[in-house]
Formats: C-alpha cells, sequence, structure tokens
C-alpha cells in the first residue's frame, strides 16, 4: 500500500544534505568536542562551525547561540531561567503566556507556580490568535516574561509576534517565543523581536533531538543541567556533535528554499482545504494562514475512528500535537479557541512539509472525503 504522509508539523524526513553532513561526525569526526586532543579539536570544530552558521542565519552572536536536545527542552530552560533568576529574585513575579501554547511551556509555567511564580493566560478566539490589546491590558510593572508562540503547531495559525514583543518590551518585560513550526516565516525577523527564541530540528528535514535556545546577552539565566562547563557553563554534558552539525545544516537548507516553499506550502494548503470541503459538513480550525497546517473538524465523526480509518488507507495524520497523542483530553488549544469539547475531541490535523507533494494532498485529501462519508453511513 502507498503510504501518504501529511503529519510533518510532528516531525520530517532528515534530508540527504543533512545526513551527509552528520555521517562523518558518527565514524571518523567521533571525538568528545570538550576533549584536548586532535579528535576532541576535530569534533569541537564542527560544533563551532555550527553555532556559527545558526547564528547567521538568525542575525545574532554565535555567543547567543545554545544547542539543546529540543524544543520542549529550550522552553523549559527558556520559563525555569527567567523564573529563577527574575522572578524569585524581584518584584517581577509574572509570566504571561497563552491558552494555545505547546505543552512544554504551559507545564514548565505550572512548575514555576509551585515556587510562587504567578502566570497570567491571555484568551485565544476562534481565529485562533492573541490579541495584543489583551496583553497590554494584562501588562504591569510585576511581569517579567511574556511568551507566546509564533505559529501555533496545532492550527498552524501566526501570532502577532510583532506587536506583542513591542507590547511586552514597553511595559519592561522580555519575550520569548517558541519558534518550533514558525520556520517557514523570517526566523530572523523573530530572532530580532525576541529576547529569547526557540527552535527544533526535525520539524524542517533535521535530526530528532536537537534544538537551539537563542538567549540575547544580556537576558539573566542559569545552568539547566549541573555536571559540566558545556554550552558556556549553562547546559553540562557531552555535546552532541553529530545533532548540531545535522541542525545547523538542516537551518541552513531551510532558510535557502523558504521564500519560495511557504508559497508552495501555502498552494497545497489550499488545495486539500478546497477538496477536504467536498466531504460536506467540514469546518476549518482557527484563521487560514496556510503555513502548512490544517486542521479540521468534520461533523458528526470522532477523531479516533476517522484517523484509525486514514491509517488503514495510508494516510498518515494526527488528532493534534504528537507528544499529547496519549491523552484522552480534548485538544488543549481547541478548547482554549472556545470551540466546545466535542469539536476539540473530533478535529484532526493534517501537515505539509518539503516532501509533500500535490499528489499526496489529492490523493489525501480523496482519501478523507471517503473515509468521512464512510463512517457517516455507519452512525
Amino acid at each position: 500500500m502507498e503510504r501518504i504522509y501529511l503529519d510533518n508539523a510532528a516531525t520530517t524526513p532528515v534530508t540527504e544534505k543533512v545526513l551527509a553532513a552528520m555521517l562523518p561526525y558518527f565514524t571518523d569526526k567521533f571525538g568528545n568536542a570538550d576533549s584536548v586532543h586532535y579528535k576532541g579539536r576535530e569534533a569541537a570544530t564542527g560544533v563551532d562551525r555550527a553555532r556559527t552558521t545558526v547564528a547567521k542565519v538568525l542575525g545574532v552572536s554565535r555567543a547567543e547561540i545554545y544547542f539543546t536536545s529540543g524544543g520542549t527542552e529550550a522552553n523549559n530552560w527558556a520559563i525555569r531561567g527567567i523564573a529563577e533568576e527574575i522572578c524569585l529574585k524581584s518584584g517581577k513575579n509574572r509570566i504571561i503566556t497563552s491558552g494555545i501554547e505547546h505543552a512544554s511551556v504551559l507545564s514548565a509555567l505550572s512548575r514555576a507556580a509551585e515556587l510562587g511564580v504567578k502566570t497570567t493566560i491571555l484568551p485565544v478566539f476562534e481565529d485562533g490568535a492573541v490579541r495584543p490589546k489583551d496583553l497590554a491590558d494584562a501588562m504591569g510593572d510585576d511581569v517579567a516574561l511574556v511568551s507566546v508562540m509564533a505559529v501555533n503547531n496545532e492550527t498552524g495559525v501566526r501570532q502577532p509576534v510583532r506587536e506583542l514583543s513591542q507590547v511586552a518590551r514597553a511595559g519592561g518585560a522580555l519575550f520569548h517565543t517558541d519558534a518550533v513550526q514558525a520556520y517557514r516565516l523570517d526566523i530572523k525577523e523573530l530572532a530580532s523581536l525576541s529576547d529569547m527564541l526557540t527552535l527544533s530540528a526535525h520539524k524542517f528535514g533535521g535530526p530528532k533531538g536537537a534544538g537551539v535556545l537563542f538567549i540575547r546577552k544580556g537576558v539573566p539565566q542559569r545552568a539547566l543541567i549541573a555536571g559540566g562547563e558545556q554550552e558556556r557553563g549553562l547546559r553540562g554534558g557531552t555535546v552532541n556533535v553529530p545533532a548540531a552539525v545535522g541542525f545547523a545544516a538542516a537551518l541552513e537548507e531551510s532558510e535557502r528554499i523558504r521564500v519560495n516553499e511557504a508559497e508552495r506550502i501555502s498552494e497545497l494548503c489550499e488545495l486539500f482545504e478546497k477538496l477536504a470541503a467536498g466531504a460536506g459538513g467540514v469546518h476549518f480550525n482557527g484563521r487560514r494562514d496556510r503555513t502548512g497546517v490544517v486542521n479540521v473538524w468534520a461533523e458528526g465523526v470522532e477523531d479516533t475512528s476517522l484517523l484509525d480509518l486514514l491509517d488503514m488507507r495510508g494516510v498518515c495524520c494526527s488528532a493534534g500535537a504528537a507528544c499529547s497523542s496519549g491523552s484522552p483530553e480534548p485538544s488543549h488549544v481547541l478548547t482554549a479557541m472556545g470551540l466546545g469539547e466535542g469539536r476539540a475531541r473530533g478535529s484532526i490535523r493534517f501537515s505539509f512539509g518539503a516532501a509533500t507533494t500535490r499528489g499526496d494532498v489529492t490523493r489525501g485529501a480523496e482519501i478523507f472525503v471517503r473515509a468521512v462519508a464512510d463512517i457517516r453511513k455507519k452512525i
């Protein structure tokens, strides 16, 4: 059976160019980047070059780039660092976020709350976007950090990062954005608007377990992992050299094709929406920003039944964030948008990447339409 992969928001295949860049660091250049001998220096050179590449793409200093194990770790680091270095040491004891953030941000804030840090959750409306005015109304002298993602991983809705950043900074707060799903946007611009920014390689053709946290110079932080002097003393542990090299290669390749790819992906989203609407009683969740994610609800159809049938017929998609796929709870993103429990439980996500073809989208949408019809016949 031909498999159609339409779950690129969960992960993407490693590209041949990225794999080729990584392979030497598993074999010939296998050294520990902190060893002082030749093999160590060889590995360290790979990490240094990777850091330089990432910094160039983001338009920041090499010293502001920190390699992590992925977006979840980077988000936890950003939140925890501000909570412990500012919130617990000053009168700025509040962090503002939104109800549609990735679970890693919301969970990190729950942990911070146990230490006494206060959190304000901004409302999100049916279009899936945060309102800058709501942030302005929520600001106060006690706010240390505002953390709002750039593109939602379940709906693909772009957030008004520029306006949110301006409000946060005008109010004396730092601004962090989870840009894991925003690699088709201008990453350099996002970095310029942020004091901290999160990226994860496996969303754009890089390896899993490879992330970056950009921390602007002067932003207070603390060691995430104790036990070593790696990452300038802020993240102990042997550096994952192949992951760092792979991250840089993937980011560089993604940036090279970004403008044309964003246009192509937008067209694929539009095509899928047009064809999927043929099922009747179909609703698309969130504003149609067409960033590569289409979140759809078919009336009268449960997500589990539909996902199972689509999988049996060769289509790979999901009910939302892959990291939350084992949860029996409805999507917290769709719930925050006020769509109701039934719709939040019944919606599924199709997402497109660099390897997705027009044929994949057409075939996937056709299978979706037939699957919805077949399930409805049995109700």
